[in-house]
């Protein structure tokens, strides 16, 4: 199943691998060193540029990729617990 995060910006629901708000977790030096390195590799994408609320983290192709969306956490769990 698929799930829109954002735009016209679709995932496979089983390569998503977490959510993750984005103004709690990138206070944290881990995380902000995840990201960094992601953009550095240039496998983040920006799905709006409105004010991120969420990263999601999917594995496609053996590649891990970094999405940032203007969606909350709560409301991408809810469309993945519709598509489960």
């Amino acid at each position: 199943m698929f799930i829109h995060i954002g735009n016209d910006v679709i995932v496979n629901s089983k390569n998503v691998v977490g959510i993750f708000d984005i103004e709690n977790t990138t206070t944290g030096k881990n995380t902000s060193k995840i990201l960094e390195n992601a953009t550095k590799e240039n496998r983040v994408v920006t799905v709006s540029f409105e004010m991120p609320k969420s990263f999601i983290i999917c594995i496609e192709n053996g590649r891990e990729i970094i999405y940032i969306s203007n969606i909350s956490v709560a409301t991408l769990k809810k469309r993945i617990l519709l598509v489960s």
